[in-house]
């Protein structure tokens, strides 16, 4: 009698099942770092309109309603995964004799993210 190498229909099933139970329990591990990765590009943009709405201020002693007043451009934004369109000022006010001065809230939203949109605000503080 021949002795035969190789596996049988069995063992290669069980091979099979192993590596699909494996999949599905790892590709939603891996899409949540996808977005948290993709999200990065956006609260660095965010942190670009922080640094001029703080100069903005600075210079003029006066709060901004909108990006343009900053000097960014559709450029100065413009990522892999965020436009200019995706970010919004949603609350500028500069008072001299608060504290802090300044205050504000920047917003940054992607449909095909999750979650679709993340704040930040003048003290640094991000919301999902």
């Amino acid at each position: 009698m021949k002795s035969r190498k190789g596996f049988t229909l069995i063992e290669l099933m069980v091979v099979i099942l192993i590596v699909g139970i494996l999949a599905a329990v790892a590709i939603p591990l891996m899409r949540g770092r996808i977005d948290s990765a993709k999200w990065t590009e956006g609260k660095s943009g965010m942190g670009t309109v922080g640094t001029a709405l703080r100069a903005y201020a600075a210079e003029n002693a006066a709060g901004t309603t909108t990006i343009t007043d900053l000097g960014i451009t559709v450029s100065d934004l413009k990522g892999t995964y965020f436009e200019y369109a995706d970010y919004t000022i949603t609350a500028v006010a500069y008072d001299s004799a608060a504290v802090p001065a300044l205050t504000f809230t920047i917003s940054c939203t992607n449909a095909d993210l999750v979650p679709n949109t993340i704040t930040l605000d003048e003290a640094g503080t991000w919301t999902p």
